[in-house]
């Protein structure tokens, strides 16, 4: 599917970025702007400021900014194209799709539909099984003994599905309601297709269980987990595979531990609901759990938009081990150079909740930070049952070793496994990696190639993978992974290249070394860079100048009179437009880099309270104070031309003088500003 990039810019200019971040960030009126405790690292006094008149959010702590559609893929872990849709529904848009057939669009729109029917069905249910809760005793002793308190309980939702067949009749009025059987919470039991759907035999999937509400990164209800109050089997019963809900792809606890994620800075994944409430409940809020899966490469991918470090917490246990074989797989193609992935075994005694009960939560951080390092542990599966003592071993050992090895993406890490491998193997890694290259097809690569981004890119589709990642169409949000397709038509993989992190850019918990300020010792800006970054802060400057300094500042040599040309097209095209949405615009354009260098110096503090006013008439003073000096400079030039003109042209001594008529004005005008030494 592809996207215009017209219509992200349109969507960028009609969105309310101040309305989108304030249902997840409480905001308070600063000045122009709202401020807030940024919701991506911890703090106590606020610093995550948001523009109404830039549509744009940035932290003064950490560096994180961007748009609506930004903060929905790095808040609420949307992809690009997922967050796209979702913001486009709420302001009523419809989101073009040139390449998809009107059946196959007409598909796509009334699955939406049917997905959010779906959402609300398991809603009413989750509210209904809460408060059923209140009245079962025996629900609550068990929560009570597992240590889980009524806050805990609260915060995950935790319900009870009464022990009578029928319960729900009472919450749903249509019984028989096929969206029911469709969301998984009553089944039906036609005896082999035997019977008509109004003879057919309906009952509560979930009967006298304690309820778990599954919930997506947007915190909707898309399911339920229930666990039974004895040693009844099966012990935990989930809600079937439905249009809302695969357990493939999702984890319980995500949406409650996102945050957790950066604070703590790892993701611990474990293999129940109550690990994670009973972690949650003792100090460890950053945990979720798969749901009666093995860990997918899905799973993964979905925790890497959150955090770079997850620890996959397992009984030491066979069952255990065979776990952790499975979650190695699926971690493998996810383990680049800038990422932690640890394997942590629990004492067979001992699940989470049972190991910080008896040891403590000191203890068991400990455990988590001396947790076995995936290349460690793709090593040891490796070489299970592989006598190294003998050729052949080794030579066993290098067949196992190699679809694991090729599965990863290229890098350093990558490269250094191989020559452990090697020497554990017995052969030397130019050696070992022709014998790989030459036995079949060469391994999986994962760094893709090195060939340059085409230029001016007209439209963003979606990867081939999942559709939900930003890739290189995001500049805030680099791709999850060096590995994966690019977002842009007819483009090829960008190949990573290694940064120093420091204050800025967030990529998921790193920061990316910043666009240098035009401050301190380097270059000061240029009057024409000054006049950019002013009319691109607030275009309505832009509409209010004369056609006289329209036409002077579209004639500026090179990036700034191209930019300029743009920004007058861009205001009859669309009108005036918010930062944010001119920056969707410049995508893939010669002179982007050269707004995005400029606006990068132009986030300052927020502007105090009840001087919004001033501060505008400020800017709108520098601004006309910056192009009295660059309209002197062209009056200077234009006198110039008319001296040399003398002799050849008769009316060039009058038009000289008419020009100086102009400049001595002009003069006069900028020392009344108080500017004349600007």
């Amino acid at each position: 599917m592809t996207i215009p990039a017209s219509f992200i810019q349109e969507l960028i200019a009609r969105a309310d970025v101040v309305e989108i971040v304030g249902r997840y960030v409480q905001l308070k009126k600063a000045g122009a702007n709202f401020m807030g405790l940024c919701p991506f690292h911890g703090e106590k006094s606020p610093s995550f400021s948001v523009s109404p008149t830039k549509q744009f959010y940035h932290c003064f702590g950490c560096g994180v900014h961007g748009n609506a559609i930004g903060f929905l893929m790095e808040h609420a872990g949307m992809g690009f194209v997922e967050a796209v849709h979702d913001l486009a529904g709420q302001y009523g848009l419809q989101v073009p799709e040139d390449d998809v057939s009107p059946a196959e669009r007409a598909r796509a729109a009334s699955q939406r539909q049917k997905q959010a029917t779906l959402t609300d069905v398991l809603e009413k249910a989750g509210d209904a099984y809460r408060k059923a809760l209140r009245q079962a005793p025996g629900a609550i002793d068990y929560l009570k003994g597992r240590g889980v308190s009524g806050e805990i309980a609260k915060q995950f939702g935790i319900g009870y599905a009464p022990a009578g067949w029928r319960a729900l009749a009472s919450v749903f009025p249509d019984y028989d309601d096929p969206l029911l059987a469709e969301s998984g919470l009553v089944i039906v039991n036609n005896e082999e297709g035997k019977l008509s759907d109004e003879e057919a035999k309906r009952y509560d999937r979930f009967r006298d269980r304690v309820m778990f509400p599954i919930r997506n990164v947007k915190g909707e209800c898309i399911g339920f987990g229930g666990r039974v109050l004895g040693d009844e089997k099966p012990k935990y019963l989930n809600s079937p595979e439905t249009p809302v809900f695969s357990k493939g792809r999702e984890l319980y606890g995500l949406y409650e531990a996102r945050a957790a994620f950066r604070d703590r800075g790892y993701a611990l994944v474990t293999e129940g609901y109550m690990d994670v409430v009973a972690l949650a409940q003792l100090g460890f809020p950053n945990a979720v759990a798969t749901l009666g899966t093995a860990c997918t490469t899905e799973h993964v991918q979905k925790l890497f938009r959150f955090t770079e470090s997850v620890v996959f917490s397992f009984d030491g246990d066979a069952a255990g081990r065979r776990a952790a074989r499975k979650a190695l797989d699926g971690a493998l193609p996810y383990a680049t150079d800038t990422r932690s992935i640890k394997f942590l075994f629990l004492p067979a005694e001992h699940d989470p909740d049972s190991y910080i009960r008896a040891h403590g939560a000191e203890a068991f951080a400990g455990f988590v930070a001396e947790a076995t390092p995936l290349s460690r542990f793709m090593l040891e599966a490796a070489r299970e049952g592989c006598d190294l003592s003998s050729a052949e071993g080794r030579a066993h050992m290098t067949s196992n070793v190699r679809p694991l090895w090729s599965a990863m993406p290229d890098g350093a890490l990558k490269r250094q496994l191989l020559s452990e491998i090697a020497t554990l193997v017995q052969l030397d890694a130019a050696a070992l990696s022709d014998l790989w290259a030459t036995a079949a097809p060469g391994p999986r690569k994962g760094g893709g190639g090195s060939s340059q981004p085409s230029q001016a890119p007209q439209r963003h589709s979606e990867p081939d993978n999942y559709g939900n990642d930003p890739g290189d169409y995001y500049p805030d949000l680099p791709p999850t992974q060096d590995y994966e397709p690019p977002r842009y038509e007819n483009e090829s993989k960008p190949k990573f290249q290694p940064r120093k992190f420091t204050k800025g850019k967030r990529w998921g918990g790193k920061f990316e070394e910043p666009i240098e300020p035009l401050r301190g010792r380097g270059k000061p800006p240029s009057r024409p860079d000054v006049a950019v970054r002013l009319v691109l802060s607030n275009m309505a400057q832009w509409e209010a100048l004369s056609h006289e300094l329209h036409v002077m500042l579209c004639d500026l040599p090179g990036e700034h009179g191209a930019l300029f040309t743009w920004l007058d097209s861009q205001l009859h095209e669309h009108g005036v437009q918010p930062w944010a949405a001119l920056r969707e615009g410049l995508r893939g354009l010669d002179f982007a880099p050269l707004a995005e260098r400029l606006m990068s110096v132009s986030e300052a503090g927020p502007v105090p309270e009840g001087e919004e006013e001033q501060h505008l008439a400020e800017a709108a003073k520098e601004l006309g104070s910056v192009l009295d000096f660059m309209l002197d400079d062209r009056l200077k030039a234009q006198q110039s031309e008319a001296i040399a003109s003398v002799g050849k042209d008769p009316k060039a001594l009058e038009r000289y003088k008419a020009l100086e008529a102009r400049r001595l004005e002009l003069r006069d005008r900028i020392r009344a500003s108080g500017t004349d030494t600007a």
